[in-house]
């Protein structure tokens, strides 16, 4: 068994006081899982099987267009990965999930989960906050994508992961704020 606790607890207490028991009743349901950089997570068109905390590395989730995959999401350490449309749902999406970095996530699967949520009303409360924060952060992205400058989504994104540009590829960074590669260098330079 892997000695999760620690990092568990952490990252759903910041969502919510939570009890230790039910922190080890979800520990006790995690598996450890390691991808190598660039790995595929869950193809385009793939279910959406687990509910990942990203323990180490970074992982995004891309859309096809044109032929080209377009970044729509960027998770690092101490945060919650998945596609989550999928995940909630169990069905296929045309989103892809790949690991950035060399990842290492502790991943509950979707039955696991629902399990847990039944057995404890803590464990409900964690899911349905979990679930709005993701909803109320994705909406904002869409309104600052459709209402800022380049500069302005540039800049916010810098002060938010100041390393990111340390970790992440620049095409990468670049579709994920709406951009092609050359306006964000562009961009950097400026500043």
């Amino acid at each position: 068994m892997i000695d999760n606790y620690p990092i568990v607890q952490k990252l759903f207490s910041q969502i919510l006081p939570i009890s230790d028991i039910v922190v080890e009743g979800f520990s006790k349901k995690m598996v450890e899982r390691n991808f190598k950089k660039g790995e595929i997570i869950k193809p385009y068109n793939g279910t959406e099987r687990f509910l990942n905390i990203v323990v180490s590395g970074s992982a995004g989730l891309f859309v096809a267009k044109n032929e080209k995959d377009i970044c729509i999401n960027i998770t690092y350490e101490n945060a919650f990965f998945s596609d989550y449309s999928s995940f909630l749902n169990q069905q296929p999406t045309a989103i892809q999930a790949q690991s950035l970095e060399d990842c290492l996530f502790y991943s509950i699967e979707y039955r696991q989960l629902n399990y847990l949520y039944g057995k404890s009303m803590q464990g409900m409360s964690l899911g349905k906050i979990f679930a709005e924060q993701a909803y109320v952060r994705k909406q904002q992205e869409q309104i600052n994508l459709l209402t800022q400058t380049p500069l302005e989504r540039y800049r916010n994104l810098l002060n938010a992961r100041p390393d990111i540009f340390q970790r992440t590829p620049l095409k990468i960074i670049a579709s994920y704020l709406g951009l092609t590669p050359e306006s964000l260098s562009r961009i950097r330079k400026k500043q």
